[in-house]
Formats: C-alpha cells, structure tokens, sequence
C-alpha cells in the first residue's frame, strides 16, 4: 500500500509504503525496534545501564527473529521514500482483563523515528494497522501507553480509543503505570 504525503515543513512530496515485515527484515526491524523505543521511552529510564539491558534483551537480532515466526505476530515498517522510519507490531488474540472481546489484538508497538514524526504518518501506520486488523474479522484493538507519554495518549484519544484500565510494564524490575486504550470497530 503506498500513500502520498505532503512535508510538514518541507512541503515536499514524500511516497509513503507500509509493507508486512518478513524474514528478510531481522535487521532492519531490530534497529528500528531499538531506536525508537530508546527516543520514545529513554528519557522515562533513569538508570541508562537498566535502559541499555532492555533494550538489548528485547530488541536483539534472535528475539527479533523469534518474534517474527510467530504468526500471531504481525510486523508492518513503514517507509518514507524507501527509508524505513517507522513500524508497528500486532499480536493477534491478545487478551485483557479490562477488554471484554474475545476476539481482539493488541497494538504492542507502534513507532515512528522522531525525525520523521513531523510527516504525520504514524496515523498513515495507525489507520492501516487498524485495516489489517479489521481485515482479519478482530473487533477490538488495545493497546496501552505510559502515563507520562503525553503526546501518545492524545494521538490515541484523537483516535477514538478510550481509557479502560491501567497495567504496570517493567523495565529491570522497575515498574511504569500505563493506561490500556482500546478501540471497538
């Protein structure tokens, strides 16, 4: 699927795809799972040692790859003029206490490089994602944000995901308070 969107502050034309991830994309996955993560969630991390753990344990070329074979979890990256700058991940049949659908996924990553966050097309990702899932005859989608993630949680809202419950995500034993949004389609 290619999309057509215009710089923010370029106004230049920029061609957009959103592929689903194959093997092939072990690497190119890991690094973005890595870079991303580290800008979006960093500065949260105070101990940058605990920061570097996480991220090598989670995003790691053998996780990486591991995730990828699992076929309840579905990658897609997305490119800005052929650059991958962005992906999201989606785990089918995921459950939740606070969601009472039997037949949902959860939203586990979606990302975009900082640099590219300007562009708007994490909602390109978002809505595609959503398409994909719809496709799949899911109803619900879920996801969960961390509370000081301000500018995640209004992009959700803008989004019309509402705040159903909260769960705590560890980071080396260390616990973060998130909001689970989720979406009825």
């Amino acid at each position: 699927m290619a999309f057509i969107s215009e710089g923010y502050e370029s106004k230049v034309t920029t061609m957009i795809k959103i592929k689903q991830i194959k093997e092939a994309d072990t690497e190119v996955l890991s690094l973005l799972g890595r870079l991303t993560w580290a800008e979006s969630h960093g500065q949260y991390i105070d101990n940058k040692n605990e920061l570097s753990k996480y991220l090598d344990e989670n995003f790691s070329i053998s996780k990486t790859n591991q995730e990828i074979n699992n076929p309840k979890q579905l990658f897609y990256i997305i490119y800005t003029d052929d650059l991958p700058v962005g992906y999201a991940k989606l785990i089918i049949n995921a459950t939740q206490e606070n969601i009472a659908s039997e037949n949902s996924c959860r939203l586990e990553r979606i990302f975009i490089l900082n640099d590219f966050i300007p562009l708007k097309i994490g909602q390109q990702l978002l809505t595609y994602v959503e398409e994909q899932a719809k496709a799949l005859e899911l109803d619900t989608m879920w996801l969960s944000v961390y509370i000081k993630n301000n500018r995640a949680i209004r992009f959700y809202e803008k989004n019309d995901y509402k705040n159903v419950g909260d769960l705590n995500f560890s980071v080396s034993g260390k616990l973060y308070e998130n909001i689970v949004f989720s979406k009825v389609f």
